[in-house]
């Protein structure tokens, strides 16, 4: 059941089998992680729920405000492994931030890297193609840059300068896309 559009960004948008990806209110909502049979919950949000949410979900926090100076890639491989092994043993992670754009989607991204041995920018668009708004910040682009060059030994996205500052190159057609003529 691949949600797209609006409507599937309000919701859990599944990125694999096994791997979800959320802001932090669908990620409370019950009916939500019980449909889709989550297993575990990886909140990376500066703050946690004072009690568990769901009942008999396994909760992993990373408090990490989203920053660019934020040292995400600390728990690219904690976090990776974690979906990995909950997947073996048939369960869904659902991974989320406050909206479910940068933080998150990071770490989704590195899971693809590491666990599918997709290149970055394959990873982007998979999880991209599930949730459209889906846009980590300069910083985590970085650190994603070199967590690929760390498992393949080279990169498939590069940081370039552009008018709106340095972007991934991913995401230079777009800029060029929105500038007047």
């Amino acid at each position: 059941m691949h949600q797209s559009g609006l409507a599937g960004l309000a919701g859990l948008c599944r990125v694999t089998d096994h791997l979800y990806l959320s802001n932090g209110r669908a990620a409370s909502d019950a009916s939500q992680v019980a449909r889709c049979k989550i297993a575990c919950i990886v909140n990376v949000t500066e703050t946690r729920s004072r009690r568990p949410l769901h009942p008999g979900v396994e909760y992993v926090h990373i408090p990490l405000p989203d920053s660019p100076v934020s040292p995400l890639s600390d728990h690219f491989d904690e976090v990776a492994d974690k979906i990995q092994q909950t997947a073996e043993r048939g369960g869904r992670t659902l991974v989320h931030c406050n909206a479910g754009v940068s933080r998150s989607a990071s770490l989704c991204m590195a899971y693809l890297m590491k666990h599918r041995g997709v290149p970055l920018l394959e990873a982007h668009r998979w999880v991209r193609a599930s949730r459209p708004v889906v846009r980590p910040n300069n910083g985590f682009w970085k650190q994603l840059i070199r967590y690929e060059v760390e498992l393949r030994g080279c990169a498939s996205v590069r940081m370039v300068s552009s008018c709106m500052g340095e972007l991934p190159d991913l995401y230079e057609h777009e800029t060029r896309n929105m500038m007047p003529l």
